[in-house]
């Protein structure tokens, strides 16, 4: 049981943002998925998502068949998406913004519960947060959805290194939990540093999929793979 991509093709415009990508995501693990800017991974996590539909190949969550499924279908499956920007509803408070995706109270407390700091923001609107802030209550109401896998694209971005520091472990503690986590950063080393498993994407394709550690610990091998050599 995993989410699996099987040579997903995606296309914009002209022609291939993303070319035969194969690609498991397991339940309980992080994997990584870093690249350089324009390299295709939003189109990649869209295409997961339900955003966009995949030119050719096919996207199976847990042995079904999700490649045509809308994003609504894939979320009521169990698939959650942070995208990137921090994608509030500024005017909701931090506890309508949970409730929004929450079931039962459980699910709203232990949301609430990654995040202990945002207990006294609790009644504030989330337009009147750090952009820190605002990240946590974004992971924190995808969390309260309960997903079996969980998307998160370039949650760093317009963050301070310090803030997303912050937020690594809160990403280790959810995958723990048994939710399948599919990590696309631009702080590779922090973002590698927690996955089991790592993919770097170049100009569409997959230059390197294998060991995080063996990724980091090899600056010769890291070039060659941002390069796509």
């Amino acid at each position: 049981m995993s989410l699996v991509l099987n040579d997903v093709t995606v296309s914009r415009g002209v022609g291939p943002v993303i070319s035969n990508v194969t690609l498991e995501v397991k339940p309980g693990q992080i994997t990584t998925l870093v690249g350089p800017n324009g390299a295709g991974k939003t189109s990649l996590i869209e295409s997961i998502a339900g955003v966009i539909i995949p030119s050719s190949g096919s996207v199976v969550m847990n042995d079904v068949d999700i490649t045509k499924f809308s994003k609504r279908k894939r979320s009521r499956a169990g698939l959650a998406i942070v995208e990137q920007g921090r994608m509030i509803f500024p005017s909701l408070t931090v506890r309508e913004n949970l409730q929004l995706t929450a079931r039962t109270k459980s699910d709203f407390d232990e949301a609430m519960a990654l995040f202990p700091e945002l207990e006294k923001r609790m009644n504030n609107n989330t337009v009147l947060l750090s952009g820190g802030e605002q990240q946590m209550v974004v992971l924190a109401r995808a969390f309260a959805s309960k997903p079996k896998y969980l998307l998160l694209d370039e949650m760093s971005l317009g963050l301070a290194p310090v803030v997303f520091m912050r937020l690594l472990p809160v990403i280790e503690g959810i995958a723990k939990s048994g939710v399948g986590v599919l990590l696309v950063e631009q702080f590779a080393h922090l973002a590698l540093g927690i996955a089991e498993d790592a993919m770097v994407v170049t100009s569409g394709r997959v230059s390197y999929h294998g060991s995080p550690k063996k990724l980091t610990s090899d600056a010769e091998l890291m070039r060659k793979s941002y390069m796509g050599e």
